[in-house]
């Protein structure tokens, strides 16, 4: 993250920070971060504030506030009407070097989905199937859910997110994503009714 620097009392405010959605931005009492160019290529969903905008410090009593900026963009991820288990790291550390200018911060993964989640684990190794065949026994594709429309099972899906949480958030140090060794960032979808999904990144620093 950029570096705190308190102000209270006399000396010189230190720069204002570059500001992203406004909405989405936090104020920070005494935390200053410089601008971060853009660039990633957008998906056609319309996106809520991926520019930069700089804006001056707010004064609460003795404090000096600055905004702290926030980059968001949105992918497209197909994954064919069928259950799947999608590694989208790449386009993760891609956005994450873009955006962080070679810095320190953080990475929030969201699919704004009620039938879909997000997963840090390994993949290729056979793991991937492993999460499938449990969630399959977890949650069956049978006749059983109260929500009952769509593909045989779909309701199911409207109960995946209680268990793969929809959202992660990465730590990126020196523009690099802080992943172990044998983690990758996955995209779990049991909805086979829904072959194109949306996955928001936004970094924070």
């Amino acid at each position: 993250m950029c570096g705190v620097q308190a102000e209270r009392g006399g000396g010189a405010p230190p720069p204002p920070a570059a500001v992203g959605d406004a909405r989405g931005s936090r104020s920070v009492s005494g935390l200053a971060c410089p601008a971060v160019p853009g660039g990633f290529a957008r998906s056609g969903v319309p996106d809520r504030g991926a520019g930069g905008v700089t804006g001056p410090p707010v004064k609460f009593g003795g404090d000096i506030r600055y905004e702290v900026g926030m980059k968001t963009d949105v992918i497209d991820v197909h994954t064919g009407g069928r259950e799947a288990v999608q590694d989208i790291t790449g386009a993760c550390e891609e956005f994450a070097r873009e955006k962080s200018g070679g810095g320190d911060g953080l990475l929030h993964v969201f699919v704004p989905h009620a039938t879909a989640g997000v997963a840090l684990m390994e993949l290729g190794a056979g793991s991937d199937l492993d999460l499938l065949a449990a969630l399959g026994e977890l949650l069956p594709a049978a006749n059983r859910w109260v929500h009952a429309h769509g593909s045989r099972g779909h309701g199911r899906s409207h109960v995946l997110p209680a268990f793969v949480a929809p959202y992660a958030t990465l730590p990126v140090v020196g523009g690099r994503l802080a992943l172990g060794t044998w983690q990758s960032v996955a995209l779990v979808d049991l909805n086979v009714d829904n072959p194109e999904r949306h996955v928001r990144l936004s970094y924070l620093g």
